[in-house]
């Protein structure tokens, strides 16, 4: 089966063109190599998969006829991806918080207030 069409059917990829996308633009190795969309999938081969900024390692156990239901994909692959992959993802979206989003426009007079606080207390530090 084609890596792409694998990609999809174990639910990594909600359709097959992202999957295909992903393979185009070198997001997923087989055997530590970058692979075209077309490259075939064997049991036993280990996958690479960079998705939302996290890299997932995926043993391949079996090759599935079509797509499977979200409660059968274990059968088809085992997941070996660090638990810091995740982790670094939380931290990402704890940096990220904050309220406005990039060309909201410009700052309000309390944004403004408190960028002049936050510039105000960091002279103070040095």
């Amino acid at each position: 089966m084609r890596v792409d069409k694998y990609l999809w059917s174990i639910r990594y990829f909600k359709t097959r063109s992202l999957a295909t996308n992903a393979c185009k633009k070198g997001h997923v190795k087989v055997n530590d190599q970058v692979v075209k969309p077309s490259r075939d999938v064997y049991p036993t081969d280990k996958i690479e998969l960079r998705k939302d900024q996290i890299n997932y390692c995926i043993i391949v156990n079996d090759v599935p006829e079509s797509r499977v239901g979200a409660k059968l994909v274990d059968i088809y692959r085992t997941d070996i991806t660090p638990k810091e992959a995740f982790e670094a993802k939380d931290l990402l979206k704890y940096s990220k918080d904050y309220y406005r989003k990039k060309g909201a426009g410009r700052p309000t007079k309390k944004d403004r207030r408190d960028i002049d606080d936050f510039y105000e207390t960091s002279d103070e530090d040095i």
